[in-house]
Formats: structure tokens, C-alpha cells, sequence
């Protein structure tokens, strides 16, 4: 008999109802501009009243902020899980992958929602403050990593931001090519133009 707990009939619901309000926001967004569209519209499309739409969600941002945050959710995860040892710039590659694969996985939806952000200054503005949060994460871990201080020491903030920067590059270059090109293949180029930064020193840059 399996141990993992059941889901409740009413979170299940909650479940549905954020889904269906996320998708009927993006679908909108995405066609109308993020100016264009109403909460009322989106409620609306997504079939409840605006007074559901602000039991989940605070705002039209809220809904896409709320994509940004299960976009970069397994970073740290993935970062922390890789082996003992392995080079910087190889781990840093293999956490970033997790929200790029993401990208690669459901292009058309993930494409629109990327177009959406860095055309929108309001959202680009959360994205933005979305990274400085992930920097934050992949520093401390990156410094857990290595038995450096991650306030004391340069290297592990510097390494979290090249691989961030190499990230938004990467999206940018992506959306650029309306989803043409490969998000993974540009990623792994992208590493490997930083990479001999990130691999330069065996241990913390004041020990040399």
C-alpha cells in the first residue's frame, strides 16, 4: 500500500482553478499584450468570478511571476545534488539546464511566456528581480560547495552571476529566433565561452 498522502478533493480543486486562471492569463497575454488584457477578462476566459482570480494571484504579474519562480525552482536543487568534486563550471551547466530543458520541453508555451517577459518592462522588471533571488541561492550553494564564505569571498557570487548571465543571454537569443534555434545547444555554448573563467582556480581566488 503506497504511503504517499492522498491529495484532497478540495486542493485538487485549487489545483485546477490556478491552472486554468494561469493558462487563460497566458493565452490572453500572449495575443492581446499584457497592457490590452483586464483581470475581468481573464476570470472570465478562465471561467470564475475576479473575486476567485484574487484568491490566487495579486495581479496580472503575479500569474507570470508565479512561472518565473517554477521556472528557476530546481537550480539550487539540481546544483546542491551534483557529485563531490566536479568542476565548477560543469555543475553550474548541469543547474541552469533544469529551467532551459524546461523550455526546450514545451516550446510553444514556454516560447510565449519568454516573448511575453522580455517584452514587457513591468515583467521584465520581475524577472530581473526573480534572477537576483536565484543569484542569491546558486552563491550560497556554490559556497556550501567549495567551503568558501559566501560573503567574505568574490569567486562564488562572480561564478553564480556568469552562469545567470549566460542564462538570460541564452533566453534572449532564444526568443530572438521566435524558438528556432536549440535552448540547449545554445546553452552548452554559452558555457563554453565561461567556462575557462569558472575553471580557473582549484580553490578560492585569495589563495593564489
Amino acid at each position: 500500500m503506497s504511503s504517499r498522502p492522498e491529495v484532497s478533493l478540495a486542493e485538487r480543486k485549487r489545483q485546477l482553478v490556478a491552472h486554468e486562471l494561469t493558462e487563460a492569463a497566458l493565452r490572453l497575454l500572449a495575443r492581446e499584450g499584457f497592457d490590452a488584457v483586464t483581470i475581468d477578462e481573464i476570470a472570465t476566459t478562465a471561467g470564475v468570478s475576479k473575486r476567485t482570480f484574487f484568491r490566487y494571484f495579486a495581479s496580472k504579474e503575479d500569474v507570470v511571476v508565479q512561472l518565473l519562480a517554477d521556472l528557476g525552482a530546481g537550480m539550487r536543487t539540481e546544483l546542491a545534488a551534483r557529485p563531490t568534486g566536479e568542476r565548477p563550471s560543469a555543475a553550474l551547466l548541469a543547474a541552469v539546464r533544469v529551467p532551459i530543458a524546461a523550455c526546450g520541453d514545451h516550446v510553444d508555451r514556454a516560447l510565449s511566456v519568454v516573448q511575453l517577459i522580455l517584452r514587457t518592462p513591468a515583467l521584465l522588471g520581475r524577472f530581473l528581480e526573480r534572477q537576483a533571488q536565484w543569484r542569491e541561492e546558486l552563491t550560497r550553494e556554490l559556497a556550501d560547495r567549495l567551503g568558501l564564505d559566501a560573503d567574505a569571498e568574490l569567486y562564488p557570487r562572480l561564478a553564480a552571476g556568469m552562469a545567470l548571465t549566460a542564462f538570460d543571454a541564452v533566453l534572449h537569443r532564444w526568443s530572438a529566433s521566435d524558438g528556432r534555434e536549440d535552448p540547449i545547444a545554445l546553452l552548452d555554448d554559452a558555457f563554453a565561452v565561461i567556462a575557462p573563467a569558472l575553471d580557473a582556480t582549484d580553490g578560492p581566488p585569495s589563495a593564489n
